[in-house]
């Protein structure tokens, strides 16, 4: 269901965003080397939230 890829987008849309806080917060606090961590992961959950997205996206057209 297209309703299942939305779900699944959207916890990696929010894992992306507590990464992103995460990253900023080491960064800030001069720890460059976890912020990069974090930075990492917060592109990885973003990449794989774009593809939940394009995968819901086409299952709602072939739902039309």
């Amino acid at each position: 269901m297209a309703r299942d890829e939305h779900n699944k987008a959207a916890e990696h849309h929010e894992n992306a965003a507590k990464a992103h806080r995460s990253a900023a917060e080491h960064h800030s606090k001069g720890d460059h080397a976890k912020g990069k961590e974090h930075a990492s992961s917060a592109k990885q959950h973003s990449q794989t939230a774009n593809q939940h997205s394009d995968q819901a996206h086409s299952k709602s057209q072939q739902q039309k």
